[in-house]
């Protein structure tokens, strides 16, 4: 993948001062600017994985306005690219959209939007007085590493299960096993994973270091030129196409179902009910989800992929409060950002913010010419391609554990981990890493004390 330009590390988070006009175009600019076309592209495709089984699951079981939704995500993906000029990834709220699919008749659209509101206010207000940039710099690395390791290897289950057996969106449930062969079968998918690891290989080295060694450069010149062909290839833009024009081959007949223009959009009407309900079974639960996940857990990611650019926790808070706080009174998806879909667009070669504006642009599109009939072909998408896309972003996330170097580290990193897939809780897995980077703190401690004890008991110099 080609290097990062120095002239583009500025961001519009990393510098508070207030800059001239010409400044603010320069850096608007910047944090566009491609790295390379073909691999912005590509890396746009890498959030797919999590957010079409997402949106579509809601679409289906609660009547979700998928125009809408794509109309505010679009705006949302454009922004934040903007902003940050980083591929800052546009997810849904996954607890809430768990407890919606899950909860039958007592969860529908005006209690998903509240409990969407009242995340995005916490969230908001957290930011604003400076409460989460300090939960940011309390947390140690090895809890959040085991937040991100936790989180990956969900995403990697989860695609394994939707490349392996027949899912059923609409009721968040896997059916039958998915025959070997078909246009969604798994030899397809097999074969989409294979191109992929062919192409991006186990993903860029981002500590890698010249060798200097002079008979090995022609080598290493011949080596840089044949990966730079192989990340120029847009491998998910690939793989993602082919399951367009699948979907439309498997079942031909939706053209039919299609409608242009937008879906109407109207403002949600909520109940004191609908509050409560909202708060109580969607906040709740979303509330530790986005503040590990969707906020320190994205600065400490972003920090690492992208050197030089550096988010507080204060202003990634503040966005996704935003986003809530606008979207949500029009019936679109309660919204965050997320560790995994960064780690899926770096994967697949996002650098820049014209990343997601790319993906932005065309959400809004499909919103505004197809609406939500856009769910007809999504309906036929094959699953298996959706849940190779989503395996590669959940390793990619993982893999950011690899810096824990001492036994203390990773063990905390494995206990919050293990605590949080037995519990199926990342507030739980948290509760459980501070617990445990406590106890070992005044472990040392307390055997620092006791050896300075022993030394001025015997003497010993």
């Amino acid at each position: 993948m080609e290097s990062q330009n120095p002239q583009t590390s500025e961001n519009l988070d990393s510098n508070p001062t207030s800059p001239s006009p010409a400044n603010l175009v320069h850096k608007v600019k910047s944090n566009l600017v491609f790295q390379s076309k073909w691999a912005e592209l590509n890396g746009a495709m890498g959030d797919l994985g999590t957010y079409i089984p997402i949106v579509l699951a809601l679409t289906l079981a609660k009547d979700l306005n998928l125009g809408t939704t794509l109309i505010f995500t679009g705006v949302y993906n454009m922004v934040t690219g903007v902003i940050y000029g980083v591929p800052m990834p546009v997810q849904p709220m996954k607890s809430i959209a768990a407890v919606a699919i899950s909860d039958g008749l007592d969860f529908n659209i005006p209690e998903i939007m509240a409990a969407g509101i009242c995340t995005g206010a916490i969230l908001l207000v957290l930011g604003a007085t400076g409460l989460m940039q300090l939960v940011y710099k309390l947390i140690p690395l090895s809890v959040v590493r085991g937040i991100q390791l936790s989180q990956g290897l969900a995403f990697a289950m989860t695609a394994v299960k939707y490349i392996r057996k027949v899912q059923d969106f609409s009721k968040s449930k896997s059916k039958e096993h998915r025959h070997w062969v078909g246009l969604d079968g798994l030899i397809l998918a097999i074969v989409c994973a294979c191109f992929i690891i062919v192409i991006n290989g186990a993903g860029e080295e981002r500590n890698e270091r010249e060798t200097g060694n002079v008979d090995d450069e022609e080598r290493n010149m011949r080596s840089k030129r044949i990966k730079k062909t192989m990340a120029n290839i847009p491998s998910a833009f690939i793989v993602f196409l082919l399951g367009v024009v699948l979907a439309f081959i498997r079942k031909p007949a939706v053209v039919k179902d299609i409608k242009f223009g937008p879906s109407p959009m109207e403002i949600v009407q909520f109940t004191s009910h609908a509050w409560k309900q909202g708060f109580i079974k969607g906040t709740i639960p979303q509330l530790p989800l986005s503040i590990l996940n969707s906020v320190i857990a994205v600065c400490k990611l972003s920090s690492d992929l992208f050197p030089g650019k550096e988010f507080s926790a204060t202003s990634v808070s503040i966005t996704v409060g935003l986003m809530n706080l606008v979207g949500c009174w029009f019936g679109a998806m309660p919204c965050c950002h997320g560790a995994g879909g960064l780690a899926g667009q770096y994967k697949f070669g996002g650098r820049s913010g014209g990343c997601v504006a790319i993906l932005g642009a065309a959400k809004m599109a499909l919103g505004l010419v197809l609406g939500t009939s856009l769910v007809r072909i999504l309906d036929w998408f094959p699953v298996g391609i959706l849940g190779v896309l989503l395996l590669f972003a959940g390793l990619e996330l993982a893999m950011t554990c690899r810096d824990m170097n001492s036994k203390g580290e990773c063990f905390v990193m494995l206990i919050c981990t293990a605590v949080s897939h037995v519990g199926s809780s990342a507030a739980l897995g948290f509760v459980c890493g501070m617990v445990v980077h406590v106890l070992l703190k005044l472990r040392n401690y307390s055997s620092r004390d006791q050896s300075a004890c022993t030394v001025f008991i015997n003497g010993t110099p």
